[in-house]
């Protein structure tokens, strides 16, 4: 552990810009809104809110060109090359829910049976600085999600602001290697007692400020893996869905994607992955246009059933949710996940 001065912190970005890409977060003049983007360490700004969108971009990209193939007609033999991105990126500034829903999308595509080799690419290049919250944003709700305020691993450096000074811990060797080469003062017992009261204080004033979403998921939990839902329920929630997917673009943890292939004008062929999301009619069609979820609701209680039943906290080791807000945010349906657990606790307690 390590104890450095507030002006430090930009010393540090800076020091990272030099060898990566610098990716944090920024508060937009012109939309007065934070967003997690490419970003000059001049820029950063580790007192923003939550961004409006996640930082799981960075790693899994939008759309992404993850193969090239040519077909030669004559020699009938087929040229395939995986596509690679090596541009180093740092991830400064990672707030805790973000950096859950990061290691979410890790066991997806790298602690299954098939290992995705594009985005394994993307997060040997990537060096993580993670923020402690010390104080809630009004859509927060990962004390319900077990994920905040405070990251507990996956970092390489954590920062906690601790009023006048940051106090610095290391997470791995690359985060340890970094950190010593400033010769920074090391920390004491005193400043870590410190930063777990500040903890403590952030998570009794989310009854005050996190006022937007409360998800108190652990009942609905055990309902929605059981299925003791009345369908009355899922038609009630799937009726107020307009099929936008803005829901599964702003989450976190969210890991549906699409391929396309498409020709090139140099003669080679593209495979491209692109987001997808399971509020979409197509995401289920089939070969021959059978589609087993064609039912709005039979789709919205699938993401549900993604986020919270128990199959899906085994595979990622805890909830799908992170607790972030975000899907409340843009939902015009009002169909968030906080508005989901409170429909499906209040059929409970009927």
């Amino acid at each position: 552990m390590y104890l450095i001065k507030k002006n430090d912190v930009k010393k540090i970005a800076k020091a990272l810009e030099e060898k990566y890409t610098l990716y944090g977060p920024y508060v937009d003049e012109a939309f007065g809104q934070c967003f997690f983007d490419k970003v000059s360490a001049d820029n950063v700004d580790l007192n923003a809110p939550i961004p409006t969108n996640p930082p799981k971009h960075v790693v899994f990209p939008h759309l992404e060109t993850i193969m090239q193939y040519k077909y030669d007609k004559n020699a009938k033999k087929v040229d395939i090359a995986m596509v690679f991105d090596d541009t180093p990126k740092v991830l400064f500034g990672l707030r805790s829910c973000d950096l859950t829903g990061l290691q979410c999308i890790d066991r997806f595509f790298l602690g299954q049976e098939f290992v995705d080799e594009v985005y394994r690419h993307h997060r040997s290049r990537m060096f993580i600085v993670a923020n402690t919250c010390v104080v809630p944003f009004k859509q927060c709700f990962c004390v319900c999600t077990d994920s905040g305020p405070a990251a507990q691993e996956g970092y390489d450096v954590n920062l906690t602001n601790l009023g006048d000074s940051y106090l610095i811990e290391v997470g791995s060797e690359k985060g340890k290697a970094f950190i010593e080469s400033f010769g920074f003062a090391k920390a004491t017992e005193e400043q870590l007692k410190q930063k777990q009261k500040l903890i403590e204080k952030s998570i009794t004033m989310f009854e005050d400020i996190a006022t937007e979403s409360k998800a108190w998921a652990s009942r609905v939990m055990n309902r929605v893996t059981t299925g003791f839902i009345k369908e009355e329920v899922w038609e009630y929630i799937g009726n107020q869905c307009i099929e936008c997917g803005a829901c599964s673009y702003v989450c976190p943890s969210c890991t549906c994607f699409n391929i396309n292939d498409a020709n090139t004008i140099a003669g080679n062929t593209e495979r491209v992955r692109t987001w997808d999301s399971c509020s979409y009619e197509g995401y289920s069609r089939m070969a021959g246009g059978h589609n087993p979820r064609k039912p709005i609701e039979d789709r919205r209680n699938k993401r549900f059933l993604c986020k919270l039943s128990y199959s899906q906290s085994k595979k990622y080791l805890r909830p799908g949710c992170v607790g972030c807000g975000r899907c409340a945010w843009v939902c015009p349906g009002e169909i968030g996940l906080p508005n989901v657990v409170t429909y499906i606790r209040r059929e409970i307690h009927e």
